[in-house]
């Protein structure tokens, strides 16, 4: 593969899906992803619109062992690139991107996007990016 081959060294999945605005503190709770195959895993957070003057938005990153994370416990922060703090996000951080990666050694983990005084409209959602494959080129369409 080519040495700026990124198409065929990530694999892509849902995370939040867009949906209609939040108007409350109701959290948004990403897909549980798998990282069987793959040494790295990335969560990109996309925001709208985020209408209430003064809400803001914490990010906790839990892995686990068990599929539906009953085992589920927050992620270290040496387990983590970046952090916590730097991919929450405030009021005044209409239609940008934040990321946290994860380098931890469970196999399954899930990202909480948390509002507080979140009384306007609020707009998230969220992709998942694997990376660096034990097998590639991954698939397209990913599956």
């Amino acid at each position: 593969m080519a040495s700026r081959d990124l198409h065929n060294t990530i694999h892509v999945a849902r995370g939040i899906s867009p949906a209609a605005a939040v108007t409350d503190n109701t959290a948004f709770v990403s897909q549980i992803i798998d990282t069987k195959g793959y040494e790295s895993a990335e969560f990109v957070i996309l925001t709208g619109s985020l209408a209430d003057a003064d809400a803001t938005f914490t990010v906790l990153v839990e892995d686990g062992d068990a599929s539906n994370l009953s085992d589920a416990a927050a992620v270290a922060d040496t387990f983590l690139l970046g952090t916590e703090a730097l991919a929450g996000f405030a009021f005044g951080d209409d239609d940008e991107v934040r990321k946290i990666g994860y380098v931890g050694g469970k196999r399954y983990v899930r990202v909480t996007v948390t509002p507080a005084n979140n009384s306007g409209n609020a707009f998230v959602a969220g992709v998942w990016v694997l990376g660096n494959p034990r097998t590639a080129p991954t698939a397209n369409p990913p599956v």
